[in-house]
């Protein structure tokens, strides 16, 4: 289910993101958006439709503050597990907990939250996660140097994901931070 894509441009971070709810062979179409903004934040997720929407509606995302790597992998993560835990997502099995995979954005830096709430940064300026992630990642790559607008971009493996993936459907939704100050 899903395709996620972001991408880092002037120092600002753009989100895009399909609307397939997929269980199995089936598939639906979403009102809910899987990409949204909140504060200094963009976010956008896969996994399921309920960790997006603690993470839309219930997380309580502090405010970045000093170094961002040692933030993003402390306080901003322990926000993000009591969250989990609070609205019933997180998952323990061998006392290691779970979550889910999504995008964040902040300060013009796109980081990567994994399963086992790792905290990932591309050197390349982009990322993708969900079913559609090598499709997009692709698409990303090969328009790097052509000069499109960051919507373009992100539209082109957006639909580059829809085309050769069945659980990557439009319509697409966009978001992205704040201007810097």
């Amino acid at each position: 289910m899903t395709v996620i894509v972001g991408l880092v441009h002037k120092q600002r971070v753009h989100l895009g993101g399909d609307s397939a709810g997929v269980a199995g062979l089936s598939i639906t179409v979403r009102r809910d958006t899987k990409v949204f903004r909140k504060g200094p934040y963009v976010m956008g997720f896969t996994t399921s439709f309920r960790m997006g929407q603690l993470l839309h509606h219930a997380f309580e995302a502090p405010h970045p503050s000093g170094n961002l790597d040692r933030f993003m992998v402390t306080t901003f993560v322990d926000a993000l597990r009591t969250c989990f835990k609070d609205g019933g997502w997180a998952r323990k099995e061998s006392e290691q907990e779970e979550g889910g995979t999504f995008l964040v954005g902040v300060a013009g830096r796109l980081f990567q939250i994994e399963s086992d709430f790792q905290v990932g940064e591309s050197v390349d300026g982009y990322a993708a996660v969900g079913c559609g992630y090598d499709l997009a990642r692709g698409a990303l790559h090969a328009t790097a140097g052509l000069r499109l607008a960051p919507r373009e971009r992100l539209t082109a493996a957006l639909a580059a994901a829809t085309h050769h993936s069945a659980g990557v459907s439009a319509p697409y939704t966009y978001a992205a931070t704040p201007r810097p100050d």
